[in-house]
């Protein structure tokens, strides 16, 4: 079969790769994008849209239960069909990825269902199909959920994300393997809707990759939540049978029960199938470096979670914008991470930027730490229940600047934003110590913490 010419081939159209292929259509380059799954990738079908929508629910629900002695009297009844109904008709179209196939259309570009491989310097093959890409190749592959090999689980009815966000039902009870952000995310709102949530966490905290006060906060609303948490524990093995659902043995004896198994341990890629080595790729590698311009390789770009810079759609699309305006020729800064922002949607929300203190010390960064509890702040003490949370930041001591900061609490990741900006654009501390800040705002604790960084 002759091989089909093309000026860039995408491989993968998750957020980052559907922002490139359609970017350079429009400017006029003839674009292959190969995409197996539906066209948008995770993130509007199973993850960052979607679950939201599942926590905005479940986030009403706790709401709604704070009302005695704030306002009235209420009485909530949680009903999971109608969250079911508005993530398979609003955000998903019932898992049918048209509207985008479409509008990805409308750019030029040339849409090819499959799986692509590198097979040569700027040769993708898709299911025997050949394509040579004459500017280069694009990758942005996503990743997908990592199923550990723990005896027993293979063949059971187990839940990724996937399968948790496609529920039409919320079960009895629920056993989550994993609390980093999607697990704690998901316990939290099934929790929410009087899901009876159990979460096994292997490192010795929740959160493990944010600061231990983060962890501490969402441990004691877990609690209050009626939110099993076992830290510092393995699941050694999983039985399953119709009648009693499932049965988890954890390392240093007891199990665990629960009518579903939502399995939220990490997500990976695997670069073998893409072929990366016909490159000069390393197969076996976790992630793919790239430079500052994305570039992995000659005529080789890469995007999105694949790069290992933080397995997020902002990073994605960030590091789209970087890679067309060099494909392009069009200059520009190049990639840039030292605030890069998150934000784990539980409630609180747990906004993070740049480095935690940890990271920074690591790095022989000589740490000043500040720190103010939101409850204490005039917003917190006015919005009572559910005021939970905190703002962190770490500083550079000797350039005055801040490197990290965390936002926990109600809003927590739209007060990040102003923290971000100072990561970013390097504010000296003293600035922020004496500018002007609304009130009675949630963001005015900024002014406390940075106080306390000088007290």
């Amino acid at each position: 079969m002759a091989a089909e010419e093309a000026d860039v081939v995408v491989i993968g159209m998750g957020p980052g790769g559907e922002n490139a292929a359609g970017r350079l259509a429009e400017a006029g380059l003839e674009v292959v994008a190969v995409e197996a799954r539906l066209v948008g990738g995770e993130c509007p079908y199973w993850g960052c849209v979607p679950t939201k929508m599942m926590i905005r629910a479940a986030d009403l629900l706790a709401e709604g239960r704070r009302i005695p002695g704030m306002s009235g009297d209420s009485t909530v009844t949680a009903d999971w069909t109608q969250v079911a109904k508005r993530i398979r008709e609003e955000a998903t179209d019932s898992w049918d990825d048209r509207a985008a196939a479409e509008r990805f259309a409308r750019t030029g570009g040339r849409l090819v269902r499959g799986y692509g491989r590198i097979t040569a310097p700027g040769e993708v093959t898709v299911d025997g199909r050949v394509f040579r890409a004459r500017r280069g190749i694009v990758l942005n592959p996503g990743t997908e959920p990592n199923v550990p090999p723990i005896d027993g689980l293979a063949g059971t009815p187990f839940w990724t994300n996937r399968e948790a966000v496609e529920a039409e039902a919320a079960p009895g009870s629920l056993v989550v393997l994993g609390g980093g952000a999607i697990g704690t995310e998901m316990a939290q709102a099934f929790a929410r809707f009087r899901t009876q949530v159990t979460v096994v966490e292997a490192r010795d905290r929740l959160l493990a990759v944010e600061e231990p006060e983060a962890c501490d906060l969402l441990y004691e609303v877990f609690e209050r939540e009626g939110v099993t948490v076992h830290t510092g524990t393995r699941a050694t093995a999983v039985h399953h049978d119709d009648a009693h659902g499932f049965t988890v043995d954890l390392d240093g004896g007891g199990q665990v029960h629960g009518e579903a198994l939502l399995v939220a341990i990490g997500r990976r890629t695997r670069l073998r199938d893409l072929g990366v080595g016909a490159v000069g790729l390393d197969e076996d590698a976790r992630f793919i470096e790239t430079d500052e311009w994305m570039r992995a390789a000659d005529g080789v770009w890469a995007i999105g979670d694949v790069t290992g810079k933080g397995a997020f759609t902002h990073v994605s699309m960030y590091q789209a914008d970087v890679a067309v305006r060099d494909i392009l020729g069009q200059g520009g800064p190049s990639a840039d991470y030292r605030a890069v922002p998150r934000v784990t949607f539980t409630d609180p929300e747990v906004g993070a930027v740049g480095l935690t203190e940890a990271q920074a010390r690591e790095r022989g960064i000589n740490v000043r730490t500040g720190m103010t509890r939101i409850p204490a702040s005039s917003r917190g003490w006015i919005h009572g229940r559910g005021n939970e949370g905190f703002i962190k930041l770490v500083q550079d001591a000797d350039r005055g600047v801040l490197v990290g900061a965390t936002s926990a609490g109600p809003n927590g990741g739209e007060v990040l934003s102003a923290l971000a900006v100072a990561v970013h654009g390097e504010v000296p501390a003293e600035r922020l110590r004496y500018m002007i800040y609304a009130y009675p705002t949630f963001h005015r604790a900024i002014q406390s913490a940075v106080e306390d960084l000088y007290s």
